[in-house]
């Protein structure tokens, strides 16, 4: 078991050292929250051991479980790494491309290895079409939020959009060619609603949506290819498979038949693929411990988190411009 502590104790932080409790294959050493007054009562509450300083928890374990503001992951992730310690990073990995790409450089020459919190990679819809997921032309994804002041020291790019940004850069082979974005800002100093259109050099389109100020929760991405359109729900965890495929000479009573102007016939299938529930938190945080016990590279590498990071920021310019 490898030893972990975690820096932040918010909201997600209070769900990371509960999932990290019940692990097989951590042991919880403790925390450290910046607010003392808050940690102790924490402390008290879930009866997790306080720290009173980072460099102690840092000291104390392997692994360094960073659930901090993102304007301090760089700080957090620097004296853990610099100290020899795995680091597991929230997303997005930091507040600034250069922070991003020297944790890279940091993890590298001390020989750890990070993760970043990108957890739609672990959804169970997700994983259940992944796989079928070929080549995609065309994606869409809308992820829209209800109003909650946690999270708006940030634009919604980086806050919501950067969830889907990693999806698509997970399953598209190819590099981005161009960026053009919208955003508006309602009720924060920062942009509340955003759409992003991705260009990429295969001649796939994603067509991005992402709102904190929507009257409803929403978070569903649809691939669009080659006689195939795939759905999925992450918010419900759920997923449809549409599929085109010759048609018989002799089609059956029931079955869905297109014709095309040429008169190519295609016949119409839809599959729901098995969704294996689980715990995405927890998964995202036990492939870590895998990764470092096998040395083997983690699911959402720290340089797949920049690359995320470098294409929020393209978007967050556009706006500028």
């Amino acid at each position: 078991m490898l030893k972990v502590g975690v820096l932040g104790a918010g909201h997600l932080g209070k769900i990371h050292l509960r999932l990290l409790q019940q692990s097989e294959k951590y042991e919880l050493v403790g925390f450290y929250d910046e607010n003392q007054e808050y940690a102790q009562k924490i402390s008290k509450e879930f009866g997790y051991t306080n720290f009173n300083t980072i460099a102690k928890l840092i000291h104390a374990v392997d692994v360094i479980d960073i659930v901090t503001p993102t304007l301090s992951h760089y700080k957090c992730a620097r004296a853990a790494i610099k100290s020899g310690k795995h680091v597991f990073i929230e997303k997005p990995i930091s507040n600034t491309i250069e922070e991003a790409e020297e944790i890279i450089a940091l993890a590298n020459e001390y020989n750890v290895k990070g993760q970043v919190g990108h957890v739609e990679r672990f959804n169970p819809a997700f994983i259940a079409t992944k796989n079928m997921v070929e080549n995609p032309m065309f994606i869409e994804t809308h992820r829209l939020a209800e109003f909650n002041p946690r999270g708006t020291d940030v634009p919604v790019v980086l806050d919501l959009m950067i969830h889907d940004i990693d999806v698509i850069l997970s399953v598209v082979n190819s590099k981005v060619k161009n960026i053009s974005a919208s955003g508006v800002s309602v009720i924060s100093d920062t942009p509340d609603i955003a759409n992003a259109r991705i260009e990429f050099e295969n001649g796939c389109v994603a067509n991005l949506t992402a709102s904190r100020i929507s009257m409803k929760n929403m978070r569903k991405t649809r691939f669009f290819q080659k006689d195939a359109y795939i759905s999925v729900d992450f918010l419900e965890k759920k997923c449809e498979v549409v599929k085109m495929k010759d048609a018989p000479e002799v089609p059956g009573d029931f079955d869905m038949i297109l014709q095309n102007a040429e008169g190519v016939k295609k016949q119409i299938y839809f599959s729901n693929p098995e969704v294996q529930q689980n715990n995405a938190i927890l998964d995202e945080l036990e492939t870590f411990a895998d990764a470092i016990n096998t040395n083997t590279t983690p699911i959402v590498t720290l340089d797949q988190a920049t690359e995320a990071l470098r294409v929020a920021h393209q978007i967050i310019a556009c706006f500028k411009k």
